[in-house]
């Protein structure tokens, strides 16, 4: 073989090389780049609400899940309490029943969340009855409201403690027949969660 032809072999050996080790660096940063996976898909929760229900207790589960991407739908229950009214009406207690979806965007335990939240419950309206003294009456109706989230949400892929926090503003739609509004806006709301991940 010429010297020229092994100069050529060489150098196209080395370019092999070269090229191969580069391949394996590009495909390894890859691999670390890519977000973690949440095996721990299940969540268990106390959610503190400044501007709706005060409090409830919710299940949630990732659904969904590629790369930073995750969805993630929750239900909930509440019980709200209304005071009594003097001569028209006792105290009473209103069931609440929360539905949430979210997407969060992260590589591990720190994402940023997003999603709408629905929560529900009847309520009664009470009147004095004109026509006989002493006497009420009421009238049932619905609440419903729904509740955009922005904010920060803590969640380990193999589990463990859970935390969120978030700008949760709502709409309330009431649909009772002698109400002032039937839409209210509440723009202000802040709402935090803590529970535990499995």
């Amino acid at each position: 073989m010429s010297i020229p032809n092994k100069y050529m072999l060489f150098s196209a050996l080395m370019i092999l090389v070269f090229s191969k080790n580069h391949a394996t660096a590009q495909s390894k940063d890859l691999v670390e780049s890519k977000a973690e996976i949440f095996m721990a898909k299940n969540v268990l929760h106390a959610d503190f609400a400044w501007s709706a229900v005060g409090y409830s207790l919710n299940y949630g589960r990732i659904i969904f899940q590629k790369d930073k991407l995750k969805l993630a739908g929750s239900a909930g229950f509440s019980m709200l309490f209304q005071d009594e009214i003097e001569s028209i009406h006792s105290g009473y207690v209103k069931p609440v029943f929360l539905t949430e979806i979210t997407a969060f965007s992260g590589r591990s335990k720190h994402n940023l969340e997003f999603g709408t939240g629905f929560y529900t419950y009847r309520d009664k309206r009470y009147y004095v009855d004109g026509e006989i003294p002493g006497t009420t009456t009421n009238k049932a109706f619905w609440v419903k409201s729904i509740v955009p989230r922005v904010g920060y949400r803590y969640q380990k892929p193999e589990g463990g403690f859970f935390f969120r926090i978030g700008y949760t503003p709502r709409i309330d739609f009431i649909n009772e027949e002698f109400a002032l509004e039937t839409v209210n806006f509440y723009l202000f709301g802040l709402s935090s969660s803590l529970g535990l991940s499995f």
